[in-house]
């Protein structure tokens, strides 16, 4: 059974920390092959279940140190119909894969949970196309029946709310918002930036938040921003305004690289731990709602360990 559905803890404005780059942090580090940097696969070997088990228990093991609460994101990135036909997944298969991508977080939070670390399942939603690129490009209402297959395996299963991450273009975002409306699932939307801190359509991300808001009620529990570096969007942050009091939620690139220049990239920029912690703790001066906090390509257990040291005091213990 989901536990959070219908309260999401994360709202009350404690420190709740989640993942890092699991794709860069399966390929880099562990050694794994990625087929189309789809990590769902790995869900179909017990060699597989094991490396995302490890790789999962790295932040078990943060949050409860720390005693913060933890956002465990399923492996699900890549798990839609496009990517998975192309990896030879029938939809039976597809359907199946997701529903184990959450079982196997239930395993988890049935290990680590406790009063000082909540544990939140979020069933994650990746875009159509390439993460970086707006391509495959739909309208609001062909993003939401393209995405509701997803979302709604995730509203039959413990999950507790779906997170879209890497949103490169407002209608995908938008459709999925929907999606999650009509099956009554708590959603965050989280948008990648380019370098001058718009999406890349060009669109500036505070038209993109107030655009999904007002076509949906406000109906996203939270928006997030993931996939670049703090020093690409913090200009364009305006302290006080509504919709950046929005935004609860940063997974960002440690590396100061562009999109395009990370495409390019033969190694692995993982940028400096502390610095991108440090960035974290400043952001919070602007971002006044700035809670969930994880990593995205590039980061690793290090940087979300740093982050819960320097951040950790800016919150009130998790009760």
């Amino acid at each position: 059974m989901a536990q959070y559905r219908s309260a999401l803890p994360q709202m009350e404005n404690e420190l709740f920390l989640t993942d890092g780059g699991i794709e860069t942090t399966l390929v880099f580090h562990e050694g794994i092959a990625l087929p189309d940097f789809a990590a769902f696969v790995l869900l179909n070997y017990p060699d597989g279940q094991t490396a995302l088990r490890k790789y999962y228990r790295a932040y078990c093991d943060i949050a409860s140190h720390y005693g913060t609460g933890l956002i465990l994101e399923s492996a699900t990135w890549r798990a839609n119909p496009d990517w998975a036909n192309h990896l030879g997944f029938t939809p039976q298969g597809l359907a199946e894969i997701n529903r184990q991508a959450i079982v196997l977080l239930e395993e988890l939070r049935a290990e680590v949970e406790s009063g000082r670390t909540p544990v939140v399942i979020s069933g994650c939603i990746g875009p159509r196309g390439d993460g970086y690129v707006p391509d495959k490009a739909m309208d609001a209402h062909q993003a939401e029946r393209y995405h509701s297959e997803q979302v709604g395996i995730f509203a039959d299963t413990a999950a507790d709310m779906v997170t879209a991450i890497t949103m490169n273009y407002v209608d995908e975002a938008l459709g999925i918002a929907l999606a999650a409306r009509e099956a009554g699932m708590p959603v965050a939307i989280s948008f990648t930036v380019e370098t001058d801190g718009n999406l890349p359509t060009g669109q500036p991300l505070r038209d993109a938040i107030e655009q999904v808001d007002a076509e949906t009620v406000g109906y996203p529990a939270y928006y997030m921003i993931n996939c670049a570096h703090p020093s690409h969007f913090a200009h364009v942050l305006e302290a006080g305004a509504p919709w950046v009091s929005r935004i609860h939620g940063l997974r960002a690139n440690a590396s100061r690289k562009s999109h395009a220049e990370l495409n390019e990239a033969t190694t692995l920029d993982s940028g400096d731990p502390e610095e991108l912690a440090s960035l974290y703790a400043q952001l919070r001066q602007c971002l006044p709602n700035l809670n969930v906090m994880g990593g995205c390509c590039g980061t690793d257990h290090r940087h979300v360990e740093q982050i819960a040291k320097v951040c950790k005091p800016l919150f009130r213990a998790v009760l």
